[in-house]
């Protein structure tokens, strides 16, 4: 009886608990902060066939870019662009000044002590390997990568 009762309240914190907690969560509120501001801060590095310039070389053009605009859109927000090398957005991405980075990314590149990598959205073959390709986003912004993941499952339609 004693063990039921204690199955009882365990289930019962679990329940209450549970109520007051979204999971997955963004401890800095960026999918929140994107929907309720309509501003996607995103950085792009110049990558052949992934991220290029356009013409007047204000901001970035291709495949990657192409689908941030798209995934901004289906959140009701536009793009703010941020274009640089690696370092400096992965640098932004940190300080919060960035809500998104691409870049022609793959899984194992050197960021990830730095920066949260989305699941593969591609995969393209290379000298007889596979690269698969992410995207990054702020480190614990789980909401956020969740929708981010979720839209690129459904939209990317490279893997």
């Amino acid at each position: 009886m004693r063990l039921l009762a204690r199955l009882a309240a365990v289930l019962l914190i679990l329940l209450v608990g549970g109520c007051a907690l979204s999971v997955p969560s963004d401890p800095d509120g960026t999918l929140d902060r994107v929907r309720d501001d309509g501003v996607l801060r995103a950085g792009a590095s110049v990558s052949p066939g992934w991220v290029d310039v356009s013409a007047d070389g204000r901001r970035p053009v291709g495949r990657e870019p192409d689908l941030v605009m798209r995934f901004a859109e289906s959140l009701g927000a536009e793009v703010e662009w941020t274009l640089g090398g690696e370092e400096h957005l992965v640098g932004l991405l940190e300080k919060g000044d960035l809500d998104l980075v691409v870049g022609g990314l793959t899984d194992q590149n050197a960021w990830v002590d730095k920066a949260a990598l989305t699941r593969p959205f591609a995969e393209e073959r290379v000298a007889g390997t596979t690269e698969k390709h992410v995207m990054m986003v702020p480190m614990g912004e789980n909401a956020w990568q969740s929708e981010l993941e979720r839209w690129l499952d459904e939209n990317a339609g490279g893997r």
